[in-house]
């Protein structure tokens, strides 16, 4: 499908004022500026202006379905440089002590809300009233299966914002956030592999087969990235390396080994991480990506938001989705983390810090899809589309702020901390200044 390129320069003209303008304004109010951020995309596009056509009124933008493909793409990239600029960002050391606690964490976050989720669609279908069929289990099973799921960026451009990204919770979350990345893929495959539609053993051999690519060719990579910064110290090219290499593990992350290509983008951070070179090169990735492509990712989900076949009959079901999800990250990330000796104030950031979600949320619906019960071509399951938008844009809202609130009377062990969180959102103010 062709698109008008002047289409796409209106929409990104517009999407960069207005989630700068609402940013600003979130910040003013004390909040982080991603909320306004997304705000900005739900005000800008058609997504609740576009239900009402006053006087045929869509939204200042309107896009097209190619149009959303490039925005959508524009999105993918923002958050591939979030998550590049986080594992450039993260403290080996501190990666290593929180290593076991991360594992269990991003575990727990899995196991809790699939629990729940799957128990809530089969009380909605009318379990245990009358006895569920494999159908329907099934679609109970893919329901929970999208509570599974965390959005790594969202969480990760909080934590930054508020300086707390490089501390001993901020590395925690982030490192589940990554592993339950993986753990959700894992257990969308052993659903549809149950319901015959893939190979359980073949995906786990892939997701373990990633971590040795990863690992093998990073530590090459990191030598070779040595010898170049010993050679070309504060050099441009040594940014486009390590972009080269960022942009390499995220490709081969998705296409060969089917895990989300922002795994692999952090991954390749991870490897570059604690070099000479590496804030420099943190410093070009983060003012690069806010240029453009990371406004894009947070607006992106406010614009694709779809309302139009929502029906106040699921309103309800919908509410009780979000619930679940919410609360069944809190509780098992949160739950499991006073195990490891994190206090209550920890226990509950850590909690919070895992309950946003994103653009996996969305790619496990899409793949388990076919999962969704239908008795004699209607249907006789439940299918959480709706509940699942609700899900992203709730959720993508109450994380940050949740953070906030957490954050709010906690004192700052590290004073260093506060200068870190400039890399972050106000890098791009001082733009000028980076060689």
């Amino acid at each position: 499908m062709d698109f008008n390129v002047m289409d796409i320069l209106f929409d990104c003209a517009v999407i960069l004022l207005a989630t700068k303008l609402l940013g600003l304004l979130s910040r003013r109010l004390g909040l982080p500026q991603v909320v306004g951020m997304i705000i900005a995309g739900l005000l800008i596009g058609p997504a609740i202006i576009g239900q009402f056509h006053p006087g045929g009124f869509m939204g200042i933008i309107h896009p097209t379905d190619a149009e959303m493909d490039v925005l959508q793409s524009f999105s993918q990239i923002g958050v591939v440089f979030i998550l590049f600029s986080s594992g450039l960002e993260t403290d080996f050391r501190e990666l290593k002590r929180s290593g076991a606690a991360s594992s269990a964490i991003a575990m727990m976050g899995v196991l809790v809300p699939v629990a729940l989720g799957t128990a809530g669609a089969l009380l909605f279908m009318g379990w245990p009233g009358k006895a569920a069929s494999h159908g329907m289990l099934m679609n109970a099973l893919f329901v929970g299966s999208i509570l599974a799921a965390t959005s790594v960026g969202i969480t990760v451009e909080t934590l930054r914002e508020l300086g707390k990204l490089n501390t001993r919770v901020g590395t925690t979350i982030l490192s589940a956030a990554i592993i339950d990345d993986v753990l959700g893929i894992i257990t969308l495959s052993v659903i549809t592999g149950m319901n015959g539609g893939g190979s359980v053993g073949i995906t786990l051999l892939k997701a373990v087969g990633f971590f040795f690519f990863t690992i093998g060719a990073g530590l090459l990579l990191r030598w070779l990235f040595k010898v170049l910064v010993k050679k070309y110290p504060h050099r441009r090219r040594t940014g486009i390396f390590a972009l080269v290499m960022c942009f390499m593990y995220a490709f081969c992350a998705e296409e060969f080994f089917d895990i989300a290509a922002i795994t692999g983008a952090y991954m390749a951070g991870l490897m570059l991480s604690g070099l000479d070179d590496t804030s420099y090169v943190d410093r070009k990735v983060v003012v690069s990506g806010y240029m453009i492509f990371t406004p894009m990712f947070f607006a992106y989900i406010g614009i694709s938001a779809d309302f139009s076949h929502f029906r106040p009959s699921g309103l309800v079901f919908a509410a009780v989705f979000v619930v679940l999800g919410l609360v069944g990250k809190i509780i098992g990330c949160g739950g499991i983390a006073r195990l490891f000796h994190y206090n209550s104030r920890e226990a509950l950031t850590i909690g919070c810090g895992m309950i946003a979600r994103g653009e996996v949320a969305l790619a496990v619906y899409s793949t388990g899809q076919s999962m969704i019960y239908y008795e004699n071509g209607v249907l006789a399951g439940i299918d959480p589309l709706v509940a699942t938008i609700f899900l992203i844009v709730l959720s993508s809202i109450f994380c940050p702020v949740l953070l906030k609130l957490v954050f709010k009377n906690q004192v700052t062990s590290n004073e260093g901390e506060a200068h870190r969180a400039t890399i972050g959102t106000e890098a791009i103010e001082n733009a000028g200044g980076v060689q």
